[in-house]
């Protein structure tokens, strides 16, 4: 007799999960941007912090409508920014290694005469300056 009440305990414990999941209220799922998008996204950014470009913004929401992303998706402090940034440090090490050479062919792709994308990188106007980057602590010791 102990073990049927056992057996019919252990039986209902693996019938009140399924039972608790069937009342909880449905989640949306949000799917993850492309791996592509994700990529092209690190790859702008990365040329506009290596090269000094400013990203025109208009375009390069175009170019990620047609990956069906949207730029919060793939902004750095968006809900995928901890991959962004990632791969955004992986590419700038990179691209400032070859600085030339990086910022010629990402301006023939993604520059004012680009080849994949025009107008998604512009170069800075007359004047124009990026931001003052954060300036790291004085390392001298307080006296």
């Amino acid at each position: 007799m102990p073990r049927h009440f056992l057996i019919a305990a252990m039986l209902a414990g693996f019938a009140l999960p399924a039972v608790a999941e069937d009342a909880a209220p449905p989640r949306t799922i949000r799917n993850a941007p492309a791996p592509r998008a994700l990529e092209l996204a690190a790859y702008i950014y990365s040329a506009s912090n290596v090269c000094g470009y400013k990203i025109g913004v208009p375009e390069f929401d175009a170019v990620l409508s047609k990956m069906n992303t949207k730029s919060e998706d793939v902004s750095p402090r968006g809900p995928f920014g901890a991959r962004i940034q990632g791969i955004f440090a992986m590419m700038s090490n990179d691209m400032a290694l070859h600085r030339e050479q990086s910022c010629i062919a990402v301006a023939g792709e993604y520059g004012p005469e680009g080849s994949i994308a025009k107008n998604v990188l512009q170069p800075m106007a007359a004047g124009e300056t990026l931001p003052p980057a954060p300036q790291a602590p004085d390392a001298t010791p307080a006296k």
